[in-house]
């Protein structure tokens, strides 16, 4: 009996030591939207080629440290390379709602693009949106 508790228990201290080495995070995403204004009020996925696009990304159980990444993408747009990088910027934050966003000091080109957001470097979630 004594034999199976001892291997219980080192299995347990095992699982907790790997789980440690991998950088383990409780952060995670619990809601990422796009929006017209920078109030994140008006949720949307079509854009004016006008338009400021405003991404929010709300992190939560994040420690202070946590790493947001997000990746700008013209996948089918008039006149850009498919899949083209727009823009990339890097944010560490704690518990919060990030606000990021992309302007253009000419017209967007119609198409289809994304924005790929990355906790602690990894996808966590693509969110396509159109500009007409």
């Amino acid at each position: 009996m004594k034999t199976n508790k001892l291997s219980i228990v080192l299995a347990l201290v095992a699982l907790a030591v790997s789980i440690l080495a991998c950088g383990f995070s409780t952060a995670n995403i619990g809601d990422a939207w796009l929006s017209t204004d920078a109030e994140g009020s008006n949720h949307t996925t079509t854009f004016s080629q006008s338009d400021t696009i405003n991404l929010f990304v709300d992190l939560r159980n994040a420690p202070d440290d946590t790493e947001l990444k997000v990746a700008w993408i013209a996948v089918n747009a008039e006149g850009v390379d498919p899949n083209y990088l727009l823009n990339e910027t890097n944010f560490t934050s704690s518990d919060d709602t990030v606000h990021f966003d992309l302007s253009n000091d000419n017209l967007w080109p119609v198409g289809s693009y994304k924005v790929d957001v990355y906790l602690n470097g990894t996808l966590d979630r693509s969110l396509t949106f159109e500009v007409q």
